[in-house]
Formats: structure tokens, C-alpha cells, sequence
């Protein structure tokens, strides 16, 4: 998940990324071990900018066709520029406001690696010596994979 959540621009929004994070916690949710200390964790919201858009503009034309007979020409005429100043607005509201973004995808997984790395090192899981230092180390590597991409996303040049 880290490695796949790595490929993508860390401020925009992947429905298929959301998605899957969804089905995931809910499959993770569902083990005994894990469930209770994840709980908190909220699923992914996949909203993106063009679905904003095309919302807003399916209200907007149904608004600007049922209005005309009521309005006078004035007010149809500010209500139209109005509309698509409100759209041109809502095409420049950050993502990370109304869906959730590769950065908060991450840090969610982080949370989640975390907390299986807790539980394995307390011993919960027993795990062979063998499988316990492979899975030590994927969750090392993933660990360290996931924060260095939130590094990234929040340096400033």
C-alpha cells in the first residue's frame, strides 16, 4: 500500500486510491487484534474536484432554467455571473477540504502500520522467529516509505 500510494501527486484526490483504502479498513477492522485499536480511524472520503464541478454545474443550469420567468432581467443577469463566480471559486478550494488526499491516505496507513507494528512487537501475534523478522522488516520498510513521502509533501522550496 505505501509503495503504491507513493506513485501519486500527494495533493489531489484518486477515487480508485480511496477505494481501496476503504475496502482495506474495513477488511482490517474485521480481525480481533486490530479492529478495536484502528476503530477510530475514519474511511476515506472520495470527492474529487470535477465531481465539485459537475454538481455545481448541473444545480447551477437547473437553477438558470427554472429562474428567467421570475426574475427580471437585472437580477437574472447577477445571478448568472454570481453562479459562475461560485464555480470558478469551488475549482480553486483545495481538495484536501472536501476529499481525502494521497497525504491523508498515507497518514492513515501510517497510523494502521503503527499500530500493527505495536502489536507485533508486543508479541500478540506469535509469529514464528523467521516470520516475526520478515513482517518486522516489511512494516520497518513501509514505515519509513510513508513517512519520507509525507516529508515530501510537506517541504516548501
Amino acid at each position: 500500500m505505501a509503495a503504491e500510494l507513493a506513485r501519486y501527486d500527494q495533493h489531489r484526490v484518486r477515487l480508485k486510491q480511496c477505494h481501496s483504502f476503504n475496502e482495506w479498513l474495513l477488511a482490517l477492522k474485521t480481525y480481533t487484534l486490530l479492529g478495536p485499536q484502528i476503530a477510530k480511524i475514519t474511511p476515506a472520503r472520495p470527492i474529487t474536484r470535477w465531481q465539485l464541478l459537475v454538481i455545481g454545474g448541473v444545480i447551477g443550469l437547473f437553477a438558470l432554467l427554472t429562474l428567467p420567468p421570475k426574475l427580471s432581467q437585472p437580477w437574472l443577469t447577477i445571478t448568472f455571473y454570481g453562479y459562475l463566480l461560485s464555480l470558478l471559486i469551488l475549482f480553486f478550494i483545495p481538495e484536501r477540504l472536501y476529499g481525502s488526499t494521497i497525504e491523508l491516505l498515507e497518514a492513515k496507513t501510517l497510523r494502521i502500520v503503527e499500530t500493527l507494528e505495536t502489536i507485533l512487537l508486543s508479541g500478540q501475534m506469535e509469529f514464528s522467529e523467521a516470520v516475526y523478522f520478515q513482517v518486522k522488516e516489511q512494516l520497518t520498510t513501509a514505515k519509513r516509505e510513508l513517512r519520507q513521502q509525507i516529508d515530501l509533501a510537506h517541504r516548501r522550496f
